[in-house]
């Protein structure tokens, strides 16, 4: 699978899986497991040493994925429809409250006329849904040369530049 990171399209290793029994094993190599799945499981996961991620759904307490950061090197933040704005929040409360400095990827119904917005709330990846054109997705990155508030990403405002000029 290709996602945008740090703004270039890359092969991806990591695996969603959607659904898992709660017993059952994780599948071999890099996987992204539901949150819940994480809690439910949480001791086991961590002795055992496998390096997993978590998928955060907007009914996740941020709170209460923040008490295991470093745990995860990368976190997704599910997009189950476009309206659904609840991961912006997530996103920009790991980064700005919770110091979260690893990877922040949005997953689901990721359309391009909105990762410009998700990358102002720090995530800094993209898994962009299958019927998108992921390079023309890429170029909505580039879209807008001044920022007009402040935001995850650091950038400086248009107000902060006039200032200084």
């Amino acid at each position: 699978m290709r996602v945008i990171k740090d703004n270039h399209v890359v092969e991806d290793n990591w695996e969603r899986v959607d659904e898992l029994e709660n017993d059952g094993p994780l599948p071999a190599g890099q996987v992204i497991i539901p949150f819940s799945y994480w809690r439910d499981n949480r001791e086991q996961l961590i002795s055992s040493g496998k390096t997993v991620a978590v998928c955060v759904n907007g009914d996740d307490e941020t709170d209460e994925v923040a008490r295991d950061l470093e745990h995860f090197e990368l976190i997704a933040l599910d997009f189950p429809k476009f309206t659904d704005g609840r991961s912006y929040s997530h996103a920009r409360l790991l980064r700005e409250r919770f110091g979260y400095e690893g990877e922040i990827r949005a997953v689901g119904d990721v359309l391009q006329d909105q990762l410009f917005y998700m990358q102002r709330c720090g995530i800094d990846s993209f898994q962009v849904r299958e019927d998108k054109d992921i390079n023309k997705a890429l170029g909505a990155l580039k879209g807008f040369s001044v920022k007009y508030q402040t935001a995850a990403d650091g950038a400086l405002p248009v107000y902060r530049l006039r200032g200084s000029a």
